[in-house]
């Protein structure tokens, strides 16, 4: 049975739990900035940057990948402003034609590619390939000291795992910038922050934690990560320190119990067959949600301040 563990679902519960961590970090601050739904909007332009990578360079790495995003992201400004202009209409209005339009040529840009063989169609772009991510060249728990074992782990693993690595770095590097320019970003100016190029850092990271997660729970179903466990968390306590922390707490949380739910939960029920990790593990953190806005102790003065 611990074999079985080890080979079939430790690495798959790692990068879930290193996915929900990275996502939930940044999604902090973009809850508290009024500016959750950037994840939204990363979530759906990254998807055809992606794959627009992979096919200029052949390769599902973490630079193509990101740099790809970066650029499929400059398109959505340079775009969204044209339809604002050119339309004249509101910007929410050019926002939602342009992100959707992006998306959905991305789903395009899969169906005529032939990308299955590296993971990546439409079913992955959608929900992931969490449960697919597992680790051949292991044996049991000694696979974990066994160097050549550990060089037979899913690569996705070192690639979330550094993306995780870089975003806890930002958020302690620039911890107390990032908190001045969140709750006043007039102070932070003041102070000689530059508020406006550390707002772009923090799209960035999303942007790499969004990235990163791809593998583990697609494009869309990443929206859940950035802002369940940071919402759950702000109605747990009025301290940013300790709400960072609530997030973690909840991130791995729901990546543990939604990954076990998924391949268990049906057979407990009597089914026969899993369900999808990422979609069980966006479900548990709605869930989260859920208990806190019922049961949070800052339920009540969440709600007054709304």
């Amino acid at each position: 049975m611990g074999a079985d563990f080890v080979i079939l679902s430790l690495v798959p519960m790692l990068i879930g739990i290193l996915a929900a961590v990275a996502c939930a970090l940044p999604g902090n601050f973009l809850l508290l900035r009024r500016q959750s739904l950037i994840g939204d909007a990363i979530s759906h332009v990254v998807l055809p940057g992606i794959v627009a990578a992979f096919l200029l360079t052949g390769q599902v790495t973490t630079l193509p990948m990101l740099a790809g995003a970066a650029a499929a992201a400059l398109v959505a400004v340079a775009l969204i402003e044209a339809v604002r202009r050119l339309g004249r209409i509101e910007p929410g209005a050019a926002m939602g034609v342009v992100f959707t339009t992006m998306f959905a040529g991305g789903v395009l840009l899969l169906d005529v590619s032939d990308t299955s063989s590296v993971h990546l169609d439409v079913e992955h772009a959608l929900y992931g390939n969490l449960e697919s991510l597992i680790w051949i060249d292991a044996e049991g728990w000694h696979s974990l000291v066994d160097p050549a074992a550990l060089a037979g782990l899913p690569a996705e693993l070192w690639r979330i795992a550094a993306a995780a690595a870089g975003v806890t770095a930002f958020t302690w590097l620039f911890w107390r910038p990032l908190v001045a320019a969140t709750f006043d970003e007039g102070f932070a100016r003041a102070q000689g922050v530059a508020t406006t190029a550390l707002g772009l850092g923090l799209v960035m990271v999303a942007a790499l934690a969004a990235v990163a997660a791809f593998d583990a729970v697609g494009s869309i179903i990443v929206i859940a990560m950035f802002i369940c466990p940071a919402a759950a968390a702000r109605l747990m306590t009025d301290r940013l320190g300790a709400q960072v922390a609530w997030s973690v707490g909840f991130a791995v949380a729901s990546a543990i119990i939604g990954y076990v739910l998924a391949g268990y939960g049906p057979l407990w029920l009597g089914g026969q067959d899993a369900v999808s990790a990422a979609g069980m593990i966006a479900t548990v953190s709605g869930a989260i949600l859920a208990g806190a806005c019922l049961a949070g102790p800052r339920r009540r003065g969440a709600t007054s301040s709304a």
